[in-house]
């Protein structure tokens, strides 16, 4: 056997690694299932840690730029800017890569294997990681991670730019304090539904290298080591050939928390058999001892180090530098204007107007005095969200209205701490003497922003510091902003209230009491002028809400219940406050001659849907056209609607454009409750416009969706049974 076969650039990569495996050893296997690889100095690799995260940006890895948190690229409703994103994300990425390796630093966040992104689904706005998602929508979740794991990967013919992994499989959404030892139970109906959609979509539409397996059980299973997910769902249905990881510590769940088995070799065991290749933990130190005793054999091994050392062949790990074009990007692009422009356009358009009574935008020339009020006002935390990497350039709201407004005063005052409960703060300060403070300076301005919400010390994943271990206990803001938030609405200067929050909260007395609502989420290093920007009318609002604000906390179903029942935009049966896909801006637009290409359709044909869309306003603006599909007639259960389709367009004044979407058969099928899908015959209805088609949208943009029906002459069988091939 010619030994050095691995190392020639110019073989194929699959037999590159079967050389290099098969004079691998045994301990040298397993030593490259842990996500802390160690250095095979026979073959000069060096040492390799798995490890890195870039949700919203290059994170713990020192400077990078940093975007808006995951949820606020998802209100963009915009696929070419998360592509954009991502691209910037990897640059950065690929650049931190190469300076480390030339210092012959491999630790942690160094690598190119990144775990990102987030496509589990926002069930609950309870869940502190919601923040980390693409929201509620297995539909915009799908569209959105599959532009992310593009931009990450690159498009390259041989090489990966990064590897993507999209997390967390499966059904994975809280409650956090419970995640190591928790069964979550799930219909077929559900996971085929919502749960699994995006997972299926970004594994073969977005080319996604890796899958990270999440700590619960899903009926009864560990999800790192269920043959039902990992080897029957993603191995054998959907044909996945990349690695799959555990997350952090979930092997050792097996035996420790969930209790399967009694050992770690034997949990090390059944993971690697059903499909884990790769331990974040140390629990696959156990593998050697586990072959010894003829748990699994050295085979299985070997299938799973082959998946994971292709994977670094594929990002040219083995290779010269010269004959990688990723290993050429500029160093002077790491954390550059250039960047930060980009992240500046994401925060933008991100944000959503939720109320408006006509105070904007602001009018510049106007103000003399600017009240800046709130713990979130001049928060550098509440910019960042969880899984942050270190910017260099930070806008706090309080900056970026100081620096578009500099012949103004500019009044600050903290108000209250985020989640300080009276009566007393540290020294013995009381929350009367804060408040007081805020009351005074409002009533002195010419408006009043009001910055509040929560950070990731707030919410988040299990190591935060709320009482649930990252989860919100409820909706409510904490009891000291609301004190403050009554005080200053009490004053008669106009409110401009700016949540900071990676979730849906209860708005309900903000909404009666103030007269403008802006959603800004965790928006990033540059949120600050972003926000500026827009309440000044520099530019326009355009972002749409990812997931429900519910109109009760008592309207939630209890959290640990994984039914859909109840959830989301598509089974809530009570009147959200704001509604999924809504959102204002200053400019209006109309929508006209909505047409399909056939109101009679056989089962499995295709349907296009065209609308007219003008910008009637004076001013350019941008609108994101949402088109929704209602099955009028199902024999189940189905979503009241669900989002099909969706365009951000921009327009100048007047200016009028058609945009066309394709309705495809998977779209129009119902799920049966054995998970199987079928389009049923019958009648559906197509609604298009700015919002979702429910009532209290309309009442709020006091406008109508257009609707048109369709009818499916016959049914057709399109999906088989979950789980059966």
């Amino acid at each position: 056997m010619n030994n050095s076969v691995w190392k020639d650039f110019r073989q194929d990569f699959d037999e590159r690694v079967g050389n290099l495996v098969a004079q691998m050893t045994l301990e040298e296997k397993v030593s490259q299932m842990l996500y802390t690889s160690f250095a095979l100095t026979r073959f000069e690799i060096p040492e390799y840690n798995w490890w890195n995260e870039c949700l919203h940006g290059v994170a713990r890895a020192g400077t990078a730029t940093v975007f808006p948190q995951a949820i606020g690229l998802a209100a963009m409703f915009d696929r070419e800017m998360m592509y954009k994103v991502a691209d910037v994300i990897s640059d950065e990425a690929r650049i931190k890569h190469h300076i480390a390796k030339d210092k012959e630093d491999f630790g942690i966040y160094k690598g190119l294997t990144y775990w990102s992104p987030n496509i589990n689904i926002v069930r609950d706005p309870r869940w502190g990681r919601g923040q980390e998602t693409y929201g509620e929508d297995p539909y915009l979740t799908a569209e959105m991670g599959i532009q992310f794991c593009k931009g990450l990967q690159g498009n390259d013919e041989k090489y990966l730019k990064l590897a993507a992994t999209v997390k967390h499989f499966a059904v994975h959404s809280g409650p956090e304090a419970d995640r190591h030892h928790f069964n979550a139970i799930a219909s077929a109906k559900d996971m085929e539904e919502t749960y699994l959609y995006a997972f299926e979509r970004t594994i073969k539409e977005g080319g996604v290298a890796s899958v990270m397996g999440a700590y619960n059980r899903l009926n009864g299973e560990a999800c790192c080591a269920s043959d039902t997910l990992l080897q029957g769902l993603l191995r054998e249905i959907w044909n996945f050939d990349g690695y799959i990881v555990s997350d952090c510590g979930a092997i050792q769940d097996i035996w420790k928390d969930h209790k399967l088995v009694d050992t770690p070799e034997t949990a090390a065991a059944l993971a690697v058999r059903n499909g884990c290749d790769l331990n974040c933990g140390h629990v696959y130190e156990a593998l050697i001892q586990a072959v010894q005793d003829g748990l699994l054999s050295e085979e299985e091994i070997d299938i799973s180090v082959s998946r994971l050392l292709l994977v670094r062949m594929k990002l040219g790990m083995f290779d010269s530098d010269e004959y990688v074009k990723y290993a050429q990007i500029p160093m002077d692009k790491l954390d550059s204007d250039e960047h930060h422009a980009i992240s500046y356009e994401a925060a933008v358009r991100s944000m959503v107007l939720l109320k408006n009574d006509g105070l904007l935008p602001l009018k510049k020339d106007s103000l003399k005095t600017v009240a800046v009020i709130g713990p979130n006002a001049d928060s550098e935390m509440a910019l960042l969200g969880n899984y942050f990497g270190t910017p260099s350039v930070k806008k706090t709201i309080l900056t970026g209205i100081r620096e578009a407004l500099p012949d103004a005063r500019i009044l600050y005052a903290q108000g209250s701490v985020v989640d300080g409960n009276p009566p007393e703060f540290m020294w013995g300060e009381t929350v009367d003497s804060r408040i007081s403070e805020a009351v005074n300076i409002a009533e002195r301005a010419d408006v009043v922003v009001l910055c509040l919400g929560l950070d990731c010390l707030r919410e988040g994943e299990e190591s935060g510091n709320t009482a649930e271990g990252g989860d919100k206990l409820d909706l409510q803001l904490p009891l000291a902003q609301r004190m403050l938030l009554e005080a200053v609405s009490k004053v008669d200067t106009p409110i401009v209230f700016v949540g900071l929050v990676g979730s849906a909260m209860d708005y309900s007395f903000a909404n009666e009491n103030v007269n403008a609502i802006v959603q800004a989420w965790y928006p990033g290093q540059m949120g600050g002028k972003a926000l500026a920007d827009l309440l000044l009318g520099v530019r326009d609002f355009s972002g749409r809400l990812p997931i429900t604000f519910y109109g009760s906390f008592d309207d939630l179903p209890a959290f640990d219940n994984y039914s859909m029942e109840g959830r989301t935009y598509r089974y809530y049966e009570g009147q959200p406050q704001f509604s999924f896909g809504y959102g204002l801006s200053y400019a209006n637009f109309e929508y006209s001659d909505l047409m399909i290409n056939n109101e009679e359709i056989d089962a499995g044909d295709f349907l296009n849907v065209c609308v007219k869309v003008k910008n009637i306003s004076a001013r350019a603006g941008a609108e994101v056209v949402q088109i929704y599909l209602e099955d009028v007639k199902a024999s189940v259960r189905v979503p009241h609607y669900s989002l099909v389709g969706f365009e951000r367009v921009v327009l100048n004044a007047g200016e009028k454009k058609e945009i066309c979407f394709e309705i495809t058969p998977e779209m129009m099928s119902v799920v049966r409750d054995d998970g199987s899908r079928i389009i049923e015959e019958g009648e559906f209805k197509i609604y298009v416009g700015g919002f979702q088609p429910d009532k209290q949208s309309e009442n709020l943009r006091d406008q109508k969706c257009m609707k048109v029906k369709f009818e499916a002459k016959s049914s057709k069988m399109i999906k088989a049974a979950l789980f059966q091939k």
